[in-house]
């Protein structure tokens, strides 16, 4: 009796879940349908599973390596399902320049997860499309150009930090992101801050959290299946409440909000004094369909502190671990340090005649490969590609590591080889297929900035210090496996910085 009481109760649920997964395989089979075989050939692929695409086939924790394993079968387009979405890859120096810089309008929009869109609403620069983005981006290069460019940066401050360890191991992760960070502060609120302000503490570490979970194998499980969920409600109700949460906590406001206080529009301090003259300008003529608007202004902020501190201070942290790694690059690079620079500070005018340092530098980018896959566009229009046709609005992923990596354009694409930068004459060369800042329309706006920073931060922190592995560890300890976030990140480890001086 029990027994026939529990089957009965169970036989509900059991329905129900029987008619949802029916429901979404006819979904599925639907949204999979041969349409395009009446348009043209879609790019080739591993044959998908109903709803689990090929997920069981990719290394969640690496999925640039699998995609990259994937390229040697079908070649440099092919199509891969991440669950029931069905994303293009583009794999090799040539076939993503031709994609990103040749049709640069086709292949140039963002693709927006819901879970992004429901954050930030389509404004901002990083996780935006139309005239709003093209007219946020357009002000912030602008911007970037007058308050970025030739601002004296703080690399005092880091050298002081490193010096109280006394030669000791320590983390230079947190001392490298803060000195960044204080960079991309000065020129997007027109001061810096004390590492030990709370205010400033604060927004790096929320930086640093939004960069693991966003990167991480469960948000982006969730993020691909939340439109086919069972319990999308009550995810969604969880989600936006985090939303809502963030939002309110998010010290951007608070700073902005001071900023307006004490605005005067003949002496803009900073990024957020300029968009607040057009700002107030446009509210007093009643202009509604102004792109000067409170979200953008606080989404441009976080976007720009975001990517200016992320990206920069997590290939600045690379740099120092490779060159304990590899301690006669360091030699090399010292010894050009030494015998161009002295003991004076370092100019950004130094670059052209430290052409090894420049090449180490971005080798070390190369290999850092901190952004393996790209942020995905999506096409714009429909588009035939090297012969396959590609519907309008699909998920594009320029395969970033298949270009750093690409054995027919490096010597030695899995080891840092700074003379993949220099001549015979070891004078410093560009390369077109360094793509460490994307290409195109959604070339990093920061480009610029992030280059300079990273040849001053480098080069002192090399002037001043000798970097080695800890006591009882060797060099060939030391571990280049990346940690799994957004970005690529050097595992947690320890060095000693040993002054020079």
């Amino acid at each position: 009796m029990a027994l026939m009481g529990g089957l009965l109760l169970q036989a509900p649920s059991t329905v129900t879940l029987l008619g949802t997964v029916l429901f979404l395989l006819v979904l599925y089979l639907r949204s999979s349908g041969s349409s395009s075989e009446e348009q043209g050939k879609e790019p080739p692929g591993p044959r998908p599973l109903p709803l689990l695409g090929n997920m069981l086939q990719l290394d969640l924790k690496k999925p640039y390596c699998t995609l990259c394993e994937l390229s040697k079968k079908y070649c440099s387009i092919f199509t891969v399902h991440f669950g029931p979405k069905k994303v293009v890859v583009l794999a090799g120096y040539k076939t993503v320049k031709q994609a990103l810089v040749n049709q640069a309008e086709d292949f140039g929009d963002r693709d927006i997860t819901p879970v992004f869109y429901d954050f930030n609403q389509g404004h901002g620069i990083l996780f935006a499309n139309g005239d709003s983005w093209k007219e946020m981006r357009r002000f912030a290069l602008t911007n970037l150009r007058d308050f970025g460019m030739g601002k004296k940066g703080s690399e005092e401050k880091i050298l002081e930090v490193l010096e109280k360890h006394e030669g000791k191991a320590f983390d230079t992760a947190q001392p490298v992101l803060y000195a960044v960070s204080n960079i991309i502060s000065a020129i997007v609120y027109g001061s810096r801050f004390e590492y030990t302000d709370p205010l400033f503490t604060g927004m790096v570490d929320r930086v640093n959290e939004s960069v693991h979970l966003t990167g991480s194998a469960s948000i982006q499980v969730f993020c691909l299946f939340r439109p086919f969920c069972f319990y999308c409600f009550f995810l969604n109700n969880v989600c936006f409440s985090a939303i809502n949460k963030t939002r309110k906590q998010m010290p951007v406001t608070e700073l902005v909000r001071g900023l307006k206080e004490t605005l005067n529009p003949h002496m803009c301090r900073g990024f957020v004094d300029s968009f607040l003259v057009p700002k107030q300008t446009l509210e007093e003529s009643d202009n509604m369909d102004s792109f000067y608007h409170d979200d953008n202004l606080v989404f441009n902020v976080g976007n720009l502190f975001g990517a200016g501190t992320d990206t920069t201070g997590t290939t600045l942290h690379w740099g120092l671990l490779l060159m304990a790694k590899y301690p006669h690059i360091q030699d090399q690079v010292q010894e050009e340090i030494s015998r161009v620079i002295g003991s004076r500070q370092t100019l950004v005018e130094d670059r052209k005649n430290l052409p090894y340092t420049d090449a180490v530098i971005h080798e070390t980018q190369r290999l850092a490969n901190i952004a393996p896959m790209s942020i995905p566009h999506t096409t714009s229009r429909d588009v035939t590609f090297q012969g396959y046709f590609i519907k309008k609005g699909t998920s594009v992923i320029p395969l970033l590591t298949s270009v750093l990596q690409d054995d027919s354009e490096w010597e030695s694409p899995h080891t840092l080889t700074p003379s993949h930068f220099l001549d015979e004459q070891g004078r410093f060369v560009k390369r077109d297929a360094f793509m460490a800042f994307s290409a195109g329309r959604r070339v990093c706006l920061g480009e610029g900035l992030a280059r300079m920073e990273l040849f001053l931060f480098f080069t002192s922190l090399l002037q001043h210090f000798r970097f080695s592995p800890p006591p009882g560890v060797t060099e060939d300890d030391l571990d280049l496996t990346p940690s799994v976030e957004f970005t690529h990140n050097p595992s947690p480890h320890q060095l000693c910085a040993v002054s020079r001086v």
